[in-house]
């Protein structure tokens, strides 16, 4: 009697060694993801401290303070190209763990700075450092993970993008209560010290078995069309003006040097990166889709930190913990999204994402100086949900659409349209509330001597720390101040919610439907399983 025939076992691609050691493996990668991540959301509560003058603080003005902030961001978005590639070439752990090394380091530097000039260049180092972990942790994943599997761990390293968010400003809210300002870049050496033992012991190594020549051009050119086009981005919200020179000059600079980029990399026999990726509907699209939510998002987590201080007089703590559904919604939701993706589709699902996010935005207008706070949690809550509905299959269709052995490069293009989509909108959205703002209080400053209403009437806390000054005539401003504030924040809430909704259009015109495959490569490397993971022993 012949013996039952037995079902063969599916092919791995990825070591069984390594298989084994998925889950521990992602989360040691999401601690490095949630020091990278924390440390963007938690500054912001140490502003109006590092403000103040020394002991307490280091007595930075508003234009120091604000590149205390972009130092990290100019540097984070115009290396992170560049650096998806080094992992791809050197080895994506070297890559990490070099990333988490310089991270730390520049973490301890900026707690001890004692000048304002100081703190903005160490702020740069830790942005180098964001930028090599950044990438490599996502390459990582997708060659840690089979292909069945990958959007579930996509999803929850996605949901713990929102889980850092949150956790930010609480965290820096407790630090601030007990310690001195140091402490917010000193809590990650802990964080870094940890994951680096543990990725040496367990993390393996990945890399393009077949990188090719080096494109140092490419390269150059990557790294100065991102930095011109951050650096105007950015000049042109600290001025609250786009059409000054140094701005939009510096922009379309960087605008031409990264057209040349592609000309150069269309042409190239060993391209930095393939653009004829961008020639996949799946990639392009996914890609569009996370640059102008994160565009959105950005904007409004700007403008709802002022409008819960300032407008309501929550303290940092309290703000913080009012991001919690926001946070909530995405850890809930992002690891799940694939469920709904496997059963209505990915169009279908990102499209009610980015409209549901929308309306979120636009919920803004419900809000003002005595709306119940259960409205602003409610629309905290929304807007999470959407976005986790979002980012976990727009991810996995970028990542999806390329070889695995490109997933350095593929992780790299994810981030920087998300960090230069969140760039853009804090610039563009900062300045029109700004602008808006100073339209509606300027009416309301005749009070204000005329050398300071300038200064009054650039932002809610300025026209407050005026009135403030100015004793019992200065409580006259206190309510224009606010209607001023939130009739700008609308104006703002809008222009977000009428990206998002560009954003929606734009998935459901270029995504393929449900039962439309990808086509296949000519290839066969494109979307494929390539073995690239070299298992660590145990």
């Amino acid at each position: 009697m012949e013996s039952p025939t037995e079902t063969p076992a599916p092919l791995r691609s990825v070591p069984e060694t390594v298989h084994r050691r998925r889950w521990a493996i992602l989360t040691v990668l999401l601690s490095s993801l949630l020091v990278v991540m924390l440390d963007n959301s938690i500054l912001n509560v140490a502003m109006k401290t590092i403000a103040q003058p020394a002991p307490t603080g280091l007595g930075a003005g508003q234009s120091q303070l604000e590149w205390a902030i972009n130092s990290y961001t100019l540097v984070f978005a115009g290396l992170l190209f560049t650096a998806g590639l080094l992992g791809d070439r050197l080895g994506r752990k070297k890559v990490l763990l070099a990333g988490m090394l310089v991270f730390g380091a520049g973490s301890v530097l900026s707690a001890v700075s004692d000048s304002s000039g100081q703190l903005i260049s160490f702020r740069a180092v830790m942005g180098l450092g964001g930028a090599l972990i950044l990438p490599a942790t996502l390459a990582i994943i997708m060659n840690v993970f089979e292909r069945d599997e990958q959007p579930k761990a996509i999803g929850i390293w996605t949901g713990a993008v929102g889980f850092a968010i949150a956790l930010g400003p609480i965290t820096g809210g407790l630090l601030l209560e007990h310690f001195w300002w140091g402490s917010v870049f000193l809590v990650n050496v802990p964080i870094v010290v940890v994951a680096m033992i543990a990725m040496i012991a367990i993390v393996p190594d990945s890399k393009d078995p077949r990188p090719g020549r080096l494109d140092p051009v490419g390269v150059l050119l990557s790294i100065a069309g991102l930095a011109l086009l951050v650096y105007g981005i950015i000049k042109g919200g600290q001025l609250g003006d786009f059409a000054r020179p140094e701005s939009w000059g510096t922009i379309l600079g960087g605008m031409a040097v990264l057209a040349g980029f592609v000309v150069y990399e269309a042409r190239s026999d060993h391209p930095a990166l393939d653009v004829t990726y961008f020639r996949n509907r799946r990639f392009s699209a996914s890609v569009a889709a996370i640059g102008l939510i994160f565009f959105a998002l950005m904007g409004v987590t700007f403008f709802s930190v002022f409008y819960n201080q300032s407008v309501r007089g929550y303290s940092v703590l309290q703000s913080g913990l009012l991001v919690v559904p926001l946070a909530v919604s995405q850890m809930f939701f992002a690891p799940r999204a694939r469920l709904a993706v496997d059963r209505f589709g990915a169009r279908a699902v990102c499209t009610a994402g980015l409209v549901l996010t929308a309306a979120a935005f636009a919920g803004f207008l419900l809000l003002g100086q005595d709306t119940p706070i259960w409205v602003l949690e409610v629309l905290f809550f929304a807007m999470g949900t959407g976005m986790a509905h979002v980012m976990p299959p727009a991810t996995v269709m970028i990542m999806s659409s390329l070889p695995r052995e490109k997933a350095g490069s593929g992780s790299a293009v994810n981030n920087t349209f998300r960090q230069v989509g969140g760039a853009i909108g804090v610039a563009v959205l900062g300045s029109l509330l700004s602008t808006s703002y100073r339209r509606g209080i300027a009416g309301h400053l005749g009070a204000v001597p005329v050398s300071a209403r300038h200064t009054a009437g650039e932002s809610v806390q300025a026209t407050l720390a005026v009135a403030e000054k100015l004793g019992p005539a200065g409580k006259a401003l206190v309510r224009p101040a606010d209607d001023a504030f939130i009739h700008a924040m609308h104006i703002a809430a809008m222009g977000s919610a009428t990206v998002t909704l560009i954003g929606a259009v734009v998935v459901l015109i270029f995504l393929p439907g449900r039962n439309t495959a990808p086509a296949a490569p000519s290839d066969g490397t494109v979307g494929a399983a390539a073995p690239s993971v070299k298992a660590v022993s145990r």
